[in-house]
């Protein structure tokens, strides 16, 4: 299995119960709670971060995008994404990803990827997502055309990295004279493309069509295999066998001496993120329109902040999270990876309001404790192939 650090970038600084007067962190929470030269602490910190976790050996880093929240300040993963691309020297760098249908212009994404890629020299991966139902009242897009808007973008994005420019495009939402971004992407025909989503049997389905890696997010791990049987399923009528090299699951992991202690250290932090950050009324998340009715009662089962206020107990005995001793984490992981099939952990090391220190520790636990494992079987399996 391959181990990518997974960054939210928080501001983990944030006034609760303004989030709480607010109703949520996510688009009504008003920009006066941020403090600029304390979010420019935090952007550096988290930088130094994924700096560090290619340091110590993690397969990749990665970045995702979301407007107008606490619970990530990362509106533009490219600015970041371009940060990390020369001080990240061996590991992977993905963005997990850019939400397509909120701009304007693809092509802006085709340029702002092959510039990574070559900066990168093809270390770079890249992320399609359609974004959650907050970001569109957060860019003034309708829901509604979400998904013929994300189709379209990933088409003309395709279409500007593989086919000789100049041409012309024209559709239905994005209309070009010209077709001829420069650079084209150092990896051909293209970077890989993974597609992370709250588990729409839609998205499912495109992105086995496409065989493009899928990626889960935060949900339980029982919903979590569901899902990868979705793509599965999905692949097989596309006509071959999905693998689990396709599939990647976003986790959070703590590590500590022993389980009383990870669970101890790691509980407020943990809470903070579930009911703090992630907090957002229903018509922020599956706005009308967003997403078909089937999708919706699924991706409302799995989400963790649709169901009451959550403690770190609920969340690591639904198997959202892995934290506790070196063993019991190394345990937890192969079975979650057993039950569900993925060879991706897209994982948090930092998470919440968690501080510097013991993400830090946390970071150096992993990489000394859970790495040389996972990583040992994924040479062996390649070793065999």
């Amino acid at each position: 299995m391959k181990i990518f650090n997974f960054h939210l970038m928080p501001y983990g600084a944030i006034d609760f119960d303004a989030i709480a007067k607010n109703k949520g962190a996510w688009v009504t929470l008003p920009n006066s709670e941020y403090d600029p030269e304390t979010g420019a602490d935090l952007y550096h910190r988290y930088l130094d971060e994924l700096e560090y976790a290619d340091q110590l050996g993690f397969d990749g880093v990665c970045l995702n995008e979301h407007h107008q929240t606490a619970y990530g300040m990362m509106p533009v993963p490219g600015v970041l994404a371009g940060a990390l691309a020369r001080s990240v020297k061996r590991a992977k760098l993905a963005i997990l990803g850019r939400a397509l249908p909120l701009v304007n212009n693809p092509l802006v994404v085709a340029e702002e990827y092959a510039i990574l890629d070559n900066l990168t020299r093809g270390r770079f991966i890249a992320g399609f997502v359609r974004g959650i139902g907050a970001e569109y009242h957060a860019m003034g897009i309708n829901p509604g055309f979400s998904k013929e808007r994300f189709h379209e973008a990933h088409d003309m994005i395709i279409r500007a990295w593989t086919e000789p420019g100049p041409f012309a495009y024209e559709g239905k939402h994005y209309h070009f004279d010209y077709v001829n971004p420069w650079p084209t992407p150092y990896q051909k025909p293209h970077p890989p493309i993974w597609v992370p989503s709250q588990g729409s049997a839609d998205t499912i389905r495109w992105a086995a069509q496409k065989r493009y890696t899928y990626c889960q997010t935060l949900s339980p791990i029982k919903a979590v295999a569901g899902f990868f049987d979705m793509y599965r399923e999905e692949a097989k009528r596309a006509g071959y066998e999905a693998t689990n090299d396709q599939l990647a699951w976003s986790n959070t992991i703590y590590v500590a001496e022993t389980d009383a202690k990870a669970r101890r250290e790691a509980a407020p932090h943990m809470e903070a993120l579930a009911n703090n950050l992630l907090n957002m009324t229903t018509d922020m998340l599956l706005p009308p329109g967003y997403t078909s009715i089937e999708s919706m009662k699924r991706i409302r089962a799995a989400k963790v902040n649709l169901r009451g206020r959550q403690t770190l107990d609920n969340l690591i005995d639904s198997g959202v999270v892995i934290m506790g001793s070196p063993e019991t984490v190394r345990q937890k992981l192969a079975e979650y990876q057993e039950l569900a099939g993925f060879n991706t952990s897209l994982t948090k090391t930092q998470f919440g309001t968690l501080p510097a220190d013991m993400t830090r520790a946390n970071m150096e636990a992993i990489a000394e404790e859970i790495l040389p494992m996972f990583q040992a079987q994924e040479r062996d399996k390649v070793a065999a192939e």
